[in-house]
């Protein structure tokens, strides 16, 4: 069975970073693409990052040159490093396998982590 399980999540202050991990079992994870996921209080689950099974990356703009998403096939874990935080950016994470061409759609997810949470705040 397909597990992901986030970790790193916590808070921080603006400008501050983290770095969120997601490891995966029961899976091929260097066929598998990762897409990164976040839900503000109130709002939908929306695609941020990807990486594909060739470490391919795509970022959604609101992150894009903040966030890098990176992943050890040989430790099964991909990485979102999220630097230059905000307080917009203050969410519940999720990593999910989703198709490699990386559509970061919840709609298109296969297998969703239990999620982990980041406060930007002071």
């Amino acid at each position: 069975q397909v597990q992901l399980v986030e970790s790193g999540g916590g808070l921080v202050q603006p400008g501050g970073s983290l770095t969120l991990s997601c490891v995966g079992s029961g899976l091929q994870f260097d066929d598998a693409a990762i897409g990164w996921f976040r839900q503000a209080p109130g709002e939908g689950r929306k695609g941020i990052s990807c990486i594909s099974s060739q470490s391919r990356t795509s970022h959604a703009d609101s992150v894009r040159g903040r966030f890098t998403i990176s992943r050890d096939n040989a430790k099964n874990t991909v990485w979102l490093q999220m630097n230059s935080l905000k307080p917009e950016d203050t969410a519940d994470y999720f990593c999910a396998t989703v198709d490699d061409r990386c559509l970061v759609h919840p709609d298109f997810v296969k297998t969703w982590g239990q999620g982990t949470q980041v406060t930007v705040s002071t």
